[in-house]
């Protein structure tokens, strides 16, 4: 892994899709946190700053669409990755935001993830390949 490579959050309830993204995010070059909870993350202080977070929209208290919304409250721009187990028209529409943030149904291929995640790392201008004159 590279000395600075992006740090990717992935907030689910579920510990086997955490464990594998972690996985697959590592294994791809990128940093990887991940949490159980929007309270779990929202908890973590100060640390390395996320270059994108992978959301669950589906979780007890806090919804992924939640801890987006606290986060910009916040002033945290952040790109954003949703993924679900259940989505549907509305859900979305509610997740394109201005920002472009995709939203993938679960279950999704690895290499969708990875470049909804880059995509969004350079809509962000913080890709994990960054030219000399960046």
């Amino acid at each position: 892994m590279r000395e600075h490579a992006p740090t990717i959050v992935v907030v689910d309830d579920d510990v086997s899709v955490r464990r594998g993204l972690a996985r697959l995010l590592r294994s791809a070059g990128y940093r990887a946190e991940t949490f159980a909870s929007a309270p779990e993350f929202l908890e973590r202080g100060a640390g390395d700053d996320p270059a994108c977070l992978v959301l669950d929209v589906r979780m007890p208290g806090l919804s992924g669409f939640d801890l987006h919304e606290v986060l910009v409250g916040e002033g945290l721009d952040v790109p954003v990755v949703f993924i679900t187990g259940h989505a549907d028209g509305p859900m979305a529409v509610r997740a394109v935001k201005p920002d472009g943030a995709d939203i993938l149904a679960k279950p999704f291929d690895g290499q969708a993830l990875l470049d909804a995640v880059e995509q969004a790392l350079t809509r962000a201008g913080r890709g994990l390949v960054r030219s000399a004159s960046s």
